[in-house]
């Protein structure tokens, strides 16, 4: 895809392969964040003013450009946070931990994102309830390794529609369709499949869903939970303060209706505004283009990669835009920092995550559309220097 032109970050001497950590912004993104700094700075629903209504007008047509984005009912379904992590956290201690019971259990994959874990394992530690991991002999997640965890006990599923390690991609149609038949509910972790494929959460019937702006070419420091309607009026917000609220006493609080009364304070306005734009770049482009570009890069990776002797790869047989790998006896860090003396930007290390039962550490390679053929035929050029890479590592 030519859009050398849409993004600054591309006129720099680097080979970018980290896109699942963040993405590069277009200069629409950038020119929107700074028309908000540079022509019409004011706070949300704070002002009688026209700069004022301008911000609410602009932060209600990201919202509404996210709900058509990913088929939401309708737009209070759509709650503006921080990030993944903050949505996740949102959901877990607003509506979990009142809904769940003493002794109740939750289906987690052990390959999950810390930010998919860590809450969880924290709401366990706070009432008496089990986490239950499931876990595949290849590096993929099975339909029925669910199915088999499932037992009356179970109110919960949480998992990434594609992990953040392997690229593990889930059929979460199917396992939303197996959870509601058992009445549990579905939390969907979208950070890496939002940016990458169509995500339809009424025809996946999710119940709650998470990504992040700045894995899709939006600003850092602003994420969505989507969650159904019913739902979300049952939730209740862990954090309190100016916007949040219709009105109070000393004895009384009335809580703004939905999405607001999740959303205290001053909001991230210039992320969220510029966020529009992201979304018109990734609408113009066709989804479906992104999805079909990530599988033609990927799979020329792979077949370039196993012309390598030396080079192990991981996760083969994955989706998505992710392609781990190693160097015989050279350490992820050490091939990390080789690659960077050489202008290739990658991760190394466990990715806040483990990879079914693989405990090493591991280099990354993420993909996005604005990756070309010409900067994988070059990362390899530069794999084949093997004794270069291990006078480095010593």
């Amino acid at each position: 895809m030519k859009v050398e032109n849409e993004f600054p970050m591309l006129e720099k001497s680097l080979v970018y392969f980290d896109n699942a950590a963040t993405t590069f912004k277009p200069k629409s993104v950038i020119d929107k964040v700074l028309e908000y700094y540079n022509d019409y700075t004011a706070n949300s629903h704070r002002g009688d003013y026209d700069n004022s209504f301008k911000v609410d007008d602009e932060i209600d047509y990201t919202r509404d450009l996210v709900k058509m984005f990913i088929n939401a009912k309708r737009k209070e379904e759509i709650i503006f946070t921080k990030n993944t992590t903050d949505s996740l956290n949102l959901v877990v201690f607003g509506f979990f931990l009142n809904y769940l019971r003493d002794g109740d259990e939750i289906i987690l994959s052990s390959s999950e994102h810390a930010s998919n874990i860590l809450p969880w394992l924290i709401l366990s530690l706070k009432k008496n309830i089990k986490i239950v991991f499931v876990d595949s002999k290849d590096e993929k997640l099975h339909i029925e390794d669910i199915k088999d965890s499932i037992t009356s006990k179970t109110k919960v599923i949480s998992i990434a529609h594609i992990t953040n390690v392997s690229g593990d991609k889930r059929d979460v149609k199917s396992i939303c369709k197996l959870a509601h038949e058992h009445n549990i509910l579905v939390v969907v972790d979208g950070a890496q499949s939002v940016p990458h494929i169509k995500t339809d959460v009424r025809d996946i019937d999710a119940d709650f869903l998470a990504f992040s702006a700045h894995k899709m070419c939006g600003p850092t420091g602003v994420g969505v939970l989507y969650g159904k309607y019913e739902l979300l009026k049952k939730m209740i917000p862990y954090t309190y303060g100016g916007g949040m609220n219709l009105n109070y006493d000393e004895k009384h609080l009335t809580l703004a209706e939905l999405p607001y009364r999740f959303e205290s304070g001053t909001p991230n306005i210039s992320g969220i505004i510029g966020f529009s734009e992201s979304i018109n770049l990734l609408n113009k482009i066709g989804i479906e283009n992104i999805e079909r570009h990530d599988k033609f890069l990927r799979k020329y990776l792979i077949k370039e990669l196993e012309k390598i002797p030396y080079i192990k790869i991981y996760n083969k047989d994955c989706e998505g835009s992710i392609v781990i790998i190693n160097m015989d006896g050279i350490l992820s860090g050490d091939l990390g920092l080789y690659l960077n003396t050489k202008g290739i930007c990658v991760r190394s290390g466990k990715h806040c995550a483990k990879m079914g039962d693989n405990k090493e550490d591991t280099v990354r390679i993420s993909l996005y559309f604005y990756n070309t053929y010409e900067e994988i035929d070059y990362l390899i050029s530069v794999l084949k220097n093997k004794d270069e890479i291990i006078e480095f590592a010593n």
